[in-house]
């Protein structure tokens, strides 16, 4: 049996433990990818930490990781349109097929999706098998270390591009990675004016460099008065609430224009409250987002082939065996994306 290293939750706890495991064999309709480059995403570091989400939905031993780029390495019996030696990636959530959502393209509402890394083993590894019908082909001349991300990509361009941006003013709460790129998103696709909060000063330098009008400490900063600065007179036209943080969310409300448009992408570590009276009178619309449409994996490319740096983005690079600086830069808070190699 050939043996590969991978990343792994071995038991119950905090921690993640690189170890020999057997490399997955390919399946009817699978594909087998030689990892090149990783990153470790949100979701990740609650595995890592084995916070109460992970308690809930972790089984162990599981392989984790789920943002990758590499190379078909075999394909399984039947598996046609697809080469070995090709560069991919992979769409982390494999559907049904079958549901209704399924069945008029909404995959990424498909109530019976199971997700790489989380519910099947995952990309941090020196191999990872999928089904064919996931896997993304990746042109030659987009960077690999950008692309290790691209499922982060992904969410914030799922995100941002749900709503029309030519010439509009954009509120994003939330300056995490994929925050970040979002507002890169928002600029590039034609926005006037973006404006992302946060508290923490780090990121919040981050996303200048990604080329924001306004980067506001909420802690120290007076949001209203950053808007008058910035000839807001009206409010924002689109939010982007990628916190989860109820005080951030109540906040965006108040300060949208009447028939705004707001897409909820972050999660709540607990229920948050809203004032309905707000929304209703407002006449806001509300669009909940949960992973990527498949065109949105052509979307991120050709914005990257276009003109679109994503590279302010990464702050760390490992080799895959300093996983736990890895992880220890996640959970420092200064820290964009940390690109883990495990081609040397």
């Amino acid at each position: 049996m050939q043996m590969m290293n991978a990343i792994v939750k071995p038991a119950l706890g905090p921690g993640l433990e690189l170890r020999q495991v057997p490399v997955p064999a390919p399946g009817p309709g699978e594909v087998l990818i030689k990892v090149h480059k990783t990153a470790i995403c949100g979701t990740d570091v609650h595995i890592y930490n084995w916070d109460p989400w992970a308690q809930l939905h972790i089984k162990q031993p599981m392989t984790i990781g789920h943002e990758y780029v590499g190379e078909i390495a075999e394909l399984g019996a039947g598996v046609t349109g697809l080469q070995v030696g090709q560069r991919v990636s992979g769409e982390g959530h494999i559907t049904c097929g079958h549901c209704r959502n399924c069945h008029t393209g909404n995959i990424q509402w498909c109530k019976n999706t199971s997700s790489v890394g989380v519910d099947r083993d995952g990309a941090f590894a020196e191999y990872v098998c999928i089904p064919a019908s996931n896997v993304i082909l990746i042109d030659e001349s987009l960077p690999e270390d950008v692309v290790a991300f691209f499922d982060a990509v992904g969410n914030a361009a799922h995100t941002a591009l749900m709503w029309d941006l030519v010439g509009e003013d954009v509120l994003i709460t939330g300056a995490g990675p994929i925050g970040i790129i979002a507002a890169g998103i928002c600029k590039y696709a034609g926005a006037r004016r973006v404006i992302i909060t946060d508290v923490n000063d780090y990121r919040l330098e981050l996303a200048r460099k990604m080329g924001v009008d306004a980067a506001v400490n909420t802690a120290k900063e007076d949001l209203p008065t950053i808007m008058k600065e910035q000839k807001l007179a009206e409010g924002f036209d689109v939010g982007l609430e990628m916190s989860g943080n109820g005080g951030a969310f109540r906040q965006m409300c108040s300060v949208m224009r009447n028939g705004g448009k707001i897409s909820l992408l972050g999660l709540g570590n607990k229920p948050i409250e809203v004032d309905m009276n707000d929304i209703i009178c407002k006449g806001l619309t509300l669009q909940g987002i949960y992973g990527r449409k498949m065109d949105n994996w052509h979307q991120m490319s050709y914005m990257v082939q276009g003109g679109l740096d994503l590279t302010p983005v990464i702050t760390h690079r490992f080799h895959y065996t300093q996983f736990v600086e890895g992880f220890a830069a996640m959970n420092s808070g200064k820290s964009g994306k940390v690109v883990l190699d495990w081609t040397k």
